[in-house]
């Protein structure tokens, strides 16, 4: 029996078709979407289509895994009012510090919901939604997530139609008005974001049934896309995922909610009934290509003198916040570039710093996602596009000191998604077993020094104000 597993990202549609027994992977496809941090939703649909041809219809079940926060407002028939806000996008930072003051502040926040808003959350949009554009505001009377949407919209959802749309407590977790540690919508949060009551789709279970296909397939519920890569992975207790892709997380799964107070770590729920707790950085791989194209050289190239650079790149620092950040919270901030002269100023270098910088960053994820969770972290799975990278691999059990096992490369969220189906196809109280997927481990001598350095710089500029 085959599924099918979908990973709509910032980027692309991805499907994965997979035995159901023990997840071989018998055929993918691709589409991409539109760039930018507002996008239709009628783009994922087709891209859903172009890569879904002679694959979905194959599948027994179908499951739907997507980025986490896009904002999707829909007026009282279910047509879309206007394009979906993303993820990456930044400008409701201040309706998410307005949020967070009207509440009480962080603690409060963190209390109810897991997490503290930032302006990648949905609840922030909403907000942004009601003082920008206040005529698409009052005509939004359902919000649905990106996933919520396509699984939707498989089941026969759409304009003028009467079927409910279904999400689950993963994705649900990352919009800012529910509570991971009680499974619930706080819908008095989305009303006081937007302004009046809106519907918001059934909490569906783990391994439940949703919908099915015009062709009969089975929908599972669906989740976000971290949460389908964890529920793809299989962490084991003290295995931390950190993904290196468009965003850079830091997550691990644990037995109960967290609730941290400082913001750096979101407390999600995961794709099982656990919990995900996960950091998020919003600058990752885009800093490699950045880097990259201001050298002249490709990806590959930009590797290869990074690996020529000594530990610490003779003196200079990069702190990657070139797009602001998530964690820490700095949405205004900008890359700072610190110890360039004369001597130091080399390709080699610049390019070894820029490596660093990412791995720094995301050491700092670990950190954070450690200790709110109170998992001591004994190995990190590494996954995501950059990954793939020489450089990123020589260099990751350096600055993070912890062992570094790299999966070959395939698309986890969407065997994630697939996973899933399997699960809601079987009906079994837990996931199916799958195989671990081939990896080869990393070690090096901890080189604290490097990340001694870059974490002066980044709370010096702490109070900079760029």
């Amino acid at each position: 029996m085959l599924v099918a597993g979908v990973d709509s990202s910032t980027q692309s549609t991805k499907i994965v078709l997979c035995r159901a027994e023990d997840g071989t992977v018998v055929g993918q496809a691709a589409a991409p979407h539109p760039d930018g941090t507002e996008c239709d939703p009628a783009a994922w649909w087709e891209a859903l289509g172009t890569a879904g041809r002679d694959l979905l219809e194959q599948a027994f079940a179908i499951g739907v895994a997507a980025q986490q926060h896009g904002m999707i407002a829909l007026d009282e028939t279910g047509a879309v009012i206007r394009p979906a806000m993303l993820w990456n996008d930044v400008k409701s930072a201040p309706q998410a510090a307005q949020l967070i003051e009207e509440l009480g502040g962080p603690a409060e926040w963190a209390a109810r919901t897991g997490s503290v808003p930032t302006m990648s959350f949905t609840v922030t949009k909403l907000r942004w939604l009601a003082e920008r554009e206040p005529a698409h505001a009052k005509r939004t009377q359902k919000v649905l997530l990106p996933h919520d949407w396509l699984t939707w919209r498989l089941a026969g959802g759409g304009p003028g139609s009467a079927l409910a749309a279904v999400t689950d407590r993963g994705d649900a977790s990352g919009t800012g008005y529910f509570s991971p540690a009680d499974g619930t919508w706080l819908p008095g949060l989305a009303e006081r974001a937007i302004g009046h009551p809106v519907a918001l789709p059934r909490v569906a279970g783990p391994a439940e049934v949703v919908g099915h296909t015009s062709w009969g397939a089975a929908l599972s519920a669906g989740t976000g896309d971290n949460m389908g890569a964890a529920l793809s992975l299989a962490l084991a207790d003290g295995d931390v995922a950190v993904s290196i892709g468009t965003s850079g997380t830091a997550y691990l799964v644990s037995q109960k909610p967290s609730a941290d107070a400082s913001g750096a770590v979101s407390g999600f729920a995961d794709a099982t009934g656990h919990f995900l707790p996960l950091a998020c950085t919003l600058n990752a791989a885009r800093v490699l290509d950045v880097t990259a194209r201001m050298l002249g050289v490709d990806i590959d190239r930009l590797s290869s003198l990074a690996l020529a650079a000594a530990p610490g790149a003779d003196g200079l620092v990069f702190l990657p916040y070139l797009d602001g950040e998530r964690t820490p919270n700095r949405p205004a901030a900008n890359g700072v570039l610190r110890g360039l002269t004369s001597h130091n100023t080399t390709p080699e270098n610049l390019a070894r710093a820029a490596v660093e910088a990412v791995l720094c960053s995301l050491a700092d994820a670990i950190d954070y996602v450690g200790e709110v969770s109170g998992v001591a972290a004994r190995r990190i799975l590494l996954i995501g596009g950059a990954a793939q990278s020489p450089a990123i691999r020589a260099l990751a059990p350096a600055i993070f000191g912890l062992p570094v096992t790299v999966p070959d490369p395939a698309e986890y969220v969407a065997l994630g998604a697939a996973r899933q189906a399997a699960w809601a196809l079987a009906g079994s109280p837990r996931p199916p077993q799958w195989p671990a997927h081939p990896a080869r481990t990393y070690e090096a001598e901890p080189v604290p020094e490097v990340h001694a350095r870059y974490a002066a710089l980044r709370d010096e500029t702490a109070s900079w104000g760029i």
